[in-house]
């Protein structure tokens, strides 16, 4: 029978969604987790392997599959830093070229803007090693102040610092001390939109451009899809995005890019060599009614994506955060919210018992309210009604 293997999984969003598309399609679906998620995995089967970085264990594994008579026809990842390790799993099954070399590139933040540098999407960046001089940095980077400063791996918007001066500086390489080498970048002043593309034989395909809201964390807090752009930046952003995925090398797989546009610039945020996680294909699927995971679950299949062409609707997504820590009790007023004209879903990731908190990363949003209509605003201000009616009950920690 053909059979997709997923390399991780979370209990909710796009990977958690990618098993059930790809039994929509007919597909067997086998879970490779480095947990025991009873109840948690909507897949066919579920096998446990401790560290999933251990691709000879793995390939055991799915030997032992074929062995059963599983024809193995996919093997990808929707979870960091998993995403090139599935693709070389693919590769060293015989299941044909996914660019793992290029896919390992862009999970690393440092070597993907030395790939870059030189391209005019390419931002002022520099690298901190351990043991570097951070007075003298400062010192020598004065006039670049402010600047944004991030480990090279990580993910989810997770330890972004803005600094300002030099003491700014050394208080956030301090919190970084274990999390060596740091990026150092420009920071970019514009909106910032993010880019859902695919790369099917080499040609690049734009899915989704969606304009992007943010916290003083740089959490994302709202999604506006389709992000209305001039048709000359439209034009500039795809030359831009293609000009990025290209150098990095990528000719199969899908990724999406975090870009802003600077005094008519596009200039690269990051790239990461998925799709995007959370609920973004259903914010896509509510705006277009096509979904972009099918068709990248299809590509992993060899066959060719088709993206949907229609006229958008006017979506907007709403994340939702705490500012209290505490352990959930209860969150009253879905229903309310859900009765709301333009409300198209009410998506919680928190469960009772669960611990909240003051968001650090993208994962610590709780809930996403998309809604649907004829302008953007409209869908705004019904996305927003709506989160005034959802109550948490937290027990403070």
């Amino acid at each position: 029978m053909q059979t997709i293997v997923f390399l991780g999984s979370r209990g909710y969003g796009t990977s958690h969604e990618a098993i059930k598309t790809a039994k929509e399609l007919g597909c067997y679906t086998v879970l490779i987790s480095d947990r025991y998620r009873s109840g948690l995995t909507e897949a066919d089967e579920l096998i446990c392997v401790p560290d999933l970085a251990e691709r000879n264990e793995i390939l055991v594994r799915l030997k032992k599959l074929e062995d059963k008579g599983n024809r193995i026809a996919a093997c990808l990842s929707f979870i960091d830093p998993y995403v090139s390790c599935a693709a070389q799993l693919s590769e060293e099954l015989g299941l044909g070229d996914f660019s793992s070399g290029a896919l390992a590139l862009a999970e690393d933040k440092t070597a993907v803007r030395n790939k870059l540098k030189g391209l005019k999407s390419s931002p002022f960046f520099s690298v901190i090693d351990k043991g570097i001089d951070i007075r003298g940095f400062a010192l020598c980077h004065a006039e670049r102040f402010p600047l944004i400063l991030k480990p090279s791996v990580s993910n989810g918007s997770k330890d972004i610092k803005l600094v300002k001066s030099e003491g700014e500086m050394k208080e956030a390489l301090y919190a970084f001390k274990d999390k060596q080498p740091i990026l150092a970048e420009e920071y970019l002043d514009g909106p910032q939109y993010l880019i859902e593309a695919a790369v099917y034989k080499g040609e690049v395909l734009i899915a989704a451009v969606i304009e992007q809201e943010w916290n003083e964390s740089f959490i994302i807090t709202g999604y506006a899809f389709p992000a209305e752009l001039s048709r000359d930046a439209a034009l500039s952003l795809t030359d831009a995005v293609r000009d990025i995925v290209q150098h990095i090398g990528i000719e199969h797989g899908s990724c999406h890019l975090e870009m802003r546009y600077v005094k008519g610039r596009w200039k690269l945020v990051e790239i990461n060599p998925r799709m995007s996680g959370g609920w973004m294909n259903k914010i896509i699927e509510t705006g277009t009614g096509g979904n972009l995971l099918k068709e990248v679950l299809k590509m992993q299949l060899g066959e060719e994506p088709v993206f949907h062409e229609s006229i958008p609707r006017s979506t907007y997504a709403r994340y939702l955060t705490v500012n209290t820590a505490g352990r959930l009790l209860h969150i009253s007023g879905i229903e309310q919210a859900m009765n709301l004209d333009g409300i198209e879903h009410v998506l919680l990731k928190t469960e009772r018992g669960c611990i909240v908190r003051p968001p650090k990363s993208m994962g610590d949003r709780f809930a996403c309210i998309i809604a649907a209509a004829d302008t953007m605003q409209h869908a705004k201000k019904a996305a927003r009604d709506a989160a005034k009616r959802l109550r948490l009950y937290v027990e403070p920690l």
